[in-house]
């Protein structure tokens, strides 16, 4: 049996190399995923041009259902990918040293990058002050529906069921929507997790399953991704048809304080935290574009979650075990966008519109409120809790929350993109100040070999699936050979 399994080896190289396409001489980022998604990022915005034309009116409705199905699309998968890659991550940290270590400083660096990003914040707010002397309409201030509260934050945290679910009837459609909440899901997960390690061997055949669900949740998910160009072209079209800077009239100046805040985290706090860690930055920033990319199109650290996730490992260089833990869990509570530069420019806006003098200790709630409260905007779209929960903490009026709703989409698309940067970023960080970074992978990497192209995505589906086997074949002899050893004695 040796002899003919080691001549199909070769066979099976030979015939991915015959299936392989051949090379057009330009560079793997000219054709990469990248490429494609910039490709669509061009398309876009012209289509969203011609849009605005008088008769293409079906074009903007067009470019609106493709980006709502490819948003759905992502979310769609998002329960089970949280539950599977939380439960195998838990299990998968048993395999690395000092897991609590690197559990610990992934909370810390978390913290630390909130907390120099809501200062970025309240800096673009202080020197801009795009709410002293505006324009806007006091008429349009109102209080959203739902509002935050620390003691609503906490009972979040205590799952509803056991998957996560609500449902809302709508007695005008008669219609039930179900949703989800993920931060009840991922504390669900990390409990069962916990659970099937403490179980031991018993617990062996449901790891296995979980593991095994969640490289079927993942295909589908990569399929989805693949989309990511054409849904990229709908949804810039569509944000360029229907809001221009005249829809935001005065709220223009509340966006460039936000968009100067984002861009002080990631032109000055995320290169000073790479360099601080050894991290060289012009190649820290070629590898995470895709994810960068599809963050500010898709409006969902969840959605983007596979994408950072696998551009964490095989570009950064990050173990399996660790980034399996530490992205989902950052997709769930790491939001410097949505938690820190937004809610601290937002409060301080409200403050300047009805003329209110903030004190240093509301400077401070301020901070505190981003930095602990991250994990309230739960990896959605949106940040309309995190706000709430800022003007109530500081005694603001709610209502200024109305002044802000109209911006709602183009900002979030920045805030998104920089949220999944960070989770990035720490993910790196940490497994670089371990020690566990896989300098060979991140060498390989700065060739311009794209990690999302369906070929990388099929070798290492393989290669994966020959370790498992060998892993599988080595248990089973373990086994075996106890039990001859049992027998003998």
């Amino acid at each position: 049996m040796s002899a003919p399994e080691t001549s199909a080896a070769p066979a099976r190289g030979r015939q991915r190399e015959e299936a392989a396409p051949k090379k057009s001489g330009l560079p793997g980022w000219a054709t990469g995923f990248g490429a494609q998604v910039i490709a669509g990022l061009i398309i876009g915005l012209v289509l969203g041009f011609v849009a605005r034309m008088d008769g293409f009116d079906w074009l903007a409705t067009a470019m609106t259902g493709i980006g709502d199905t490819y948003i759905q699309l992502l979310k769609v998968m998002i329960p089970p990918l949280v539950f599977t890659a939380v439960v195998t991550s838990v299990a998968n940290l048993r395999k690395v040293t000092n897991a609590a270590r690197l559990a610990i400083s992934t909370l810390v660096w978390f913290a630390i990058t909130a907390f120099f990003s809501v200062l970025a914040g309240v800096v673009a707010a202080e020197v801009l002050r795009p709410g002293a002397g505006t324009s806007i309409d006091p008429s349009t201030a109102a209080a959203p529906t739902h509002t935050g509260s620390w003691m609503g934050f906490l009972q979040s945290i205590v799952p509803a069921n056991i998957i996560g679910l609500t449902g809302k009837f709508d007695p005008e459609e008669l219609t039930v929507g179900l949703t989800f909440n993920v931060l009840q899901i991922l504390v669900i997960s990390l409990a069962i997790g916990v659970a099937a390690v403490k179980a031991g061997r018993a617990a062996e055949p449901f790891l296995r399953f979980t593991e095994s669900f969640l490289k079927v949740i993942q295909t589908v998910l990569w399929w989805i991704i693949r989309l990511a160009p054409i849904g990229t072209a709908a949804l810039i079209g569509k944000a360029v048809a229907t809001y221009g800077w005249e829809a935001l009239g005065s709220l223009g100046k509340f966006v460039l304080a936000i968009y100067v805040g984002l861009a002080l985290v990631l032109f000055v706090i995320y290169p000073l935290t790479a360099l601080f860690n050894g991290i060289p930055v012009a190649g820290f920033a070629r590898r995470v574009w895709p994810v960068f990319s599809l963050g500010f199109v898709s409006r969902s650290s969840m959605g983007v979650m596979p994408v950072t996730q696998r551009v964490t490992e095989k570009s950064m260089g990050v173990p399996k075990e660790y980034a399996s833990f530490s992205i989902p869990l950052g997709a769930a509570t790491k939001m410097d966008g949505c938690a820190s530069v937004y809610p601290a420019v937002a409060a301080i806006f409200v403050a300047q519109f009805y003329g209110i003098e903030l004190s240093f200790t509301q400077y401070l709630l301020i901070v505190f409120v981003s930095v602990i409260g991250s994990a309230a905007t739960a990896g959605t779209t949106g940040a309309t809790v995190m706000l709430t929960l800022t003007l109530s903490t500081l005694g603001l009026p709610l209502e200024g929350v109305g002044l802000l709703l109209a911006t709602e989409p183009i900002i979030d698309m920045g805030r998104t993109a920089v949220n999944v940067t960070g989770q990035s970023l720490v993910a790196t960080v940490v497994a670089k100040r371990a020690g566990i970074q896989d300098q060979e992978m991140w060498d390989r990497a700065a060739g311009g070999v794209n990690v999302l192209e369906p070929s990388k995505l099929r070798d290492d589906a393989e290669r994966e699936a020959t370790e498992r086997e060998a892993t599988d074949r080595g248990a089973v002899d373990r086994e075996s050979a106890d039990s001859d050893l049992v027998s003998a004695r």
